[in-house]
């Protein structure tokens, strides 16, 4: 498999109906002989299993939803479905698949960005959809206990209720599920304010290959006996087991929303802006997001959208604050405004006057992917590194591409590097759109761009995962011992390798 062939995932070419095969994109890529093909006996087992009403079968119609994912980037062939309502059915599953040795992919909503929710060959998808019950909540703790797969927005909307919301908010969090969420160690706009998965999961339930239940679902805050098993399934992607239940710590819902958008001239001014927030804003401050005017411009491009400010800036700064007391978040806030202005380190501002204002400010940012998404091609990576490296990566990206060929002239087929991102946690979401396809761009973005990263002691994988599209980089991110580490808990715990086959650890 070559590394250019490897890479035409990160390519996502909008307009096209019909998905290419995953595994032509990948020829390098064979079917593991080792894993069963699944006969009628099979299927009527797993029917004995979850019903009639349980399982998609040899349906394409049916089956497309579940075998090409929501980008249309990544497409499988599964000819079964199995949509299990209880950790028990999926423990029977699993036992039944490990002894015969069939391959599975757990699913949760389906909106990963890096193919690791979609089978790559026949393997049979799991899909959690149907446990999707709240099982408990201690309005005392904030403590919710749910089934995997609870959808991350009906999840918050029924803790708002009650005063509560959940840890984490997504742009996908309208399909998402929550065991997905754990699976991929979601991370999301408000990480600075709320923290990571690893610290707002308190237990869990999942099934591992062999079909054992592992019930972790603690609800205590506090509990030092034994190792942290729980770790090892947050941010696993479904290699080493299904998780089925969770256990989570939410915040109460705050009562008083603020937000606000700076323009500044320089990437050093931003930096400068975000330490200053963490010492006037501290406790409230819940965003800090950044977008540079390139992406502005391309959002522009297709968007029928006003100008939030008079003039145009190189960089733009979103700032939210969450807290109790709406006067005194809102002095606050435009304190910090007024410093930030009179010191020279922001050359514009607005702080939103109402939730309309607040959802224009919002729009801008979270509709920088959709609006890229309809370039005619557009490379996306997902990575993280010092807060004062991130403009740049785009910088240097974009200096290489010229040096390269492929950027600033007419004829190029790069049409810009846009950067945009969670400051707050040091993520940068790196674009490059292009006039088309063009295997010279592919080769100049890498590995140039992965061993950059790695010089700074970064991720090539902030948030979005491995799947299959970045599983052969591991080593870019990971030491060799901590990969051969990796490789030990998997063949421990899945020692036939059943669970989400070709993806997540490299295969050489």
């Amino acid at each position: 498999m070559t590394r250019s062939t490897l890479n035409t995932f990160r390519l996502y070419a909008t307009g096209k109906k019909t998905v290419p095969l995953t595994v032509e994109k990948y020829p390098g890529f064979q079917r593991d002989d080792k894993y069963k093909k699944l006969t009628s006996t099979d299927v009527d087992y797993f029917r004995s299993i979850v019903g009639d009403t349980g399982l998609i079968y040899q349906n394409e119609d049916d089956l497309e939803a579940f075998n090409t994912d929501w980008m249309n980037k990544f497409r499988g062939q599964s000819q079964l479905v199995l949509k299990p309502k209880t950790t028990q059915q999926v423990s029977d599953i699993l036992k039944y698949c490990n002894e015969q040795k069939i391959a599975v992919v757990p699913q949760g909503g389906n909106t990963g960005l890096v193919g690791g929710s979609v089978p790559l060959f026949d393997e049979v998808v799991v899909s959690l959809q149907g446990m999707n019950q709240i099982r408990s909540f201690d309005d005392v703790s904030g403590i919710l206990t749910a089934d995997a797969g609870c959808v991350l927005e009906s999840l918050d909307n029924w803790l708002g209720e009650k005063g509560f919301m959940m840890p984490l908010d997504l742009g996908a969090k309208g399909s998402c599920h929550i065991g997905g969420n754990l699976a991929t160690n979601a991370g999301g706009l408000r990480l600075v304010r709320y923290g990571s998965l690893h610290g707002t999961v308190l237990g869990i339930e999942a099934v591992l290959p062999d079909g054992t239940i592992l019930d972790s679902m603690s609800t205590l805050r506090k509990d030092n006996t034994g190792y942290d098993l729980k770790q090892l399934f947050i941010g696993s992607e479904g290699t080493i087991g299904i998780i089925t239940g969770i256990s989570i710590l939410t915040p109460r819902r705050p009562s008083a929303i603020h937000v606000a958008l700076l323009g500044v001239d320089s990437f050093e001014d931003v930096q400068k802006a975000f330490k200053q927030s963490r010492i006037q804003l501290s406790e409230i401050l819940s965003a800090f997001e950044y977008y540079d005017n390139n992406a502005f411009q391309i959002f522009k491009k297709h968007n029928d959208a006003r100008s939030i400010m008079d003039n145009e800036y190189p960089f733009y700064v979103l700032i939210e604050t969450s807290g109790s007391n709406k006067d005194h978040d809102e002095e606050k806030l435009n304190t910090y405004l007024e410093d930030m202005m009179t010191d020279g380190i922001a050359q514009d501002g607005v702080v939103a006057q109402d939730e309309s204002q607040s959802k224009r400010i919002w729009g801008v940012r979270e509709g920088l992917t959709e609006a890229l998404g309809k370039e005619p091609a557009v490379y996306k990576y997902d990575i993280s590194m010092p807060v004062s490296k991130i403009n740049d990566c785009v910088l240097e990206m974009r200096d290489h591409l010229e040096q390269g060929g492929a950027f600033g002239k007419p004829d190029s087929p790069v049409i810009d590097v846009v950067g945009y991102g969670h400051v707050g946690d040091g993520n940068l979401h790196l674009n490059i759109p292009a006039k088309s396809a063009d295997p010279r761009v592919l080769e100049l973005i890498e590995p140039f761009l992965f061993e950059w990263v790695s010089k700074q002691k970064g991720s090539i994988s902030a948030e979005h995962g491995l799947g299959i599209s970045k599983n052969q980089y591991l080593s870019y991110s990971k030491s060799e011992s901590m990969i051969k580490l990796m490789k030990t808990f998997k063949s421990v715990l899945d020692p036939n390798g059943i669970l989400n086959p070709y993806k997540y650890l490299p295969t050489k």
